[in-house]
Parts: structure tokens; sequence; C-alpha cells
């Protein structure tokens, strides 16, 4: 497995946010965290990267504890996307995605060619490499989404997570965003809103409650009647898409 979580718990203060979640993730693959808001989703992902401490449990990347690597070498391996990030800062698209590489540099080091390509090829993967000269500020939200990808493809991870991308995105840009996501060809793991999104574009789903997985499983199998009513408190019609193949919710009035 490329990420493992076993039994992991954590809380805040005397609130128990994170209850004893195990999941895995093969390598290469996609795997969406779905819930409702406060069932954990970016908890999880914060204790994965180690934004956060487990209380208890472990998480491992391949054969490897997290807690056991330094900070650099786990930056080196795994990318994070956070919801929202905004800076005041006069940055240009190439500065914004130049600070993925600084796991990678000491305190001293002088910036290199390799850095140089590793900058160049992540614009590139998110097809802003025409954008590299243009001031953050002046780029649509979307467009900033990508260069946030960038910034964590720089760092050259092995596994990215990436935490509601598509927030505040209009459809066009979600759609373009999923599907970058879906050809890197990395492991990640995308919390997500939208349950139609999450079955065109994840291999894998896990659904939270209360902070424990309630189902685990391909789309298909996860994302029945029965949840939708159980876990988001709506009915839902489901049939395969004659489309792209995949589950297509049809959301019905109360």
């Amino acid at each position: 497995m490329s990420i493992a979580v076993d039994q992991v718990s954590f809380s805040a203060g005397n609130t128990l946010i994170i209850d004893g979640i195990s999941l895995d993730v093969s390598r290469g693959k996609v795997l969406g965290l779905l819930g409702p808001n406060g069932s954990g989703k970016s908890s999880l992902l914060r204790l994965i990267c180690r934004l956060r401490k487990a209380s208890s449990g472990i998480i491992r990347l391949g054969d490897q504890d997290v807690a056991a690597l330094s900070r650099a070498e786990l930056a080196r391996r795994v990318g994070f996307v956070e919801q929202q990030s905004t800076t005041e800062t006069q940055l240009t698209v190439a500065d914004v995605v130049r600070l993925g590489r600084t796991p990678h540099r000491g305190l001293l080091s002088p910036w290199s060619s390799e850095d140089d390509a590793a900058v160049a090829l992540a614009l590139t993967r998110v097809d802003m490499q025409k954008r590299a000269s243009q001031l953050w500020q002046t780029l649509s939200g979307g467009e900033r989404q990508r260069v946030h990808i960038a910034r964590a493809l720089a760092q050259s991870p092995s596994e990215l997570l990436l935490d509601e991308p598509t927030n505040h995105l209009d459809i066009q840009h979600q759609l373009e965003i999923l599907s970058l996501v879906a050809k890197l060809d990395m492991t990640c793991i995308i919390a997500l809103h939208d349950l139609n999104l999450a079955a065109m574009f994840c291999d894998s789903l896990v659904v939270l409650q209360a902070g424990r997985v309630v189902a685990a499983g391909a789309p298909e199998e996860v994302l029945t009647e029965d949840l939708i009513a159980a876990v988001f408190g709506v009915r839902a019609h489901i049939a395969k898409s004659d489309i792209h193949g995949r589950c297509n919710i049809q959301y019905l009035m109360a």
C-alpha cells in the first residue's frame, strides 16, 4: 500500500474528531474522502501529513511510519493542497511554485538546474507554463487552484492530498481540476463534497460520519440510496451513466 491508516484517533480538547479510522490506498490510485461537514475529512488529511498529531494508531507511507520521518522527509514525500491559500505579497506564478522546492534545499543551498526542471515540469503538468510570469493576484480561482497543485507537484511527491480542491469553483473548473488530478499517475486522496464528481474521478471511496468510516470500496458499491439517506440526509436515485459508465446520482425532492 502507498498510504495506510491503522486505527487512528484524534481529539481536540475533549472532543473526539477522528475515531479509530482505518483505510488504505494502493499506489497510483485516487481515493475520494466523502462525508458531511464535521465528519473529519480535513482532520484526517492533516493527520496523514502530520500537521496534526494522532492520539493513537499508526499512519504509514509504504512501510514507513510517518511519526518516524523528519518534516523535510515527509514534505519530500507528500504534497498537500489545502482548501484556500492566499497572500498579499506580490508573487508571480513561478514564485509560488518555487516554494514547493523548499524541502529539497538546505538553508544555504543555491538554486539548481534540478529545481528549475521540477518547477517547469510542475507548471507544464497543470498547463500553467505560459502564466509563469503572471502575478498571483491576477489569476482566477481555477487558475490559482492549478498553481496550488503545481506547487505541491514541485515537491516531487509520491503521494498527493487535496482538501476540497473544487470548493468555490464553477463546474468547468471543477471538472478540469479533477481530470488533471486523475491523470497525475500518483497516489491521491481527495476530500470532496460532490458525490457525482467523486464517482466520476475516484478509483475508490471512503465515507466518514462523526469521525468514523461507515463505508469503503468502489464508487458503485459505496454510493447506495440507503447510504446517501443515512449519512447525508437526502433521498436519491442512482443509475449507471450512459456517458461515463460510472454511477450517477439524482437527488429527489423531499
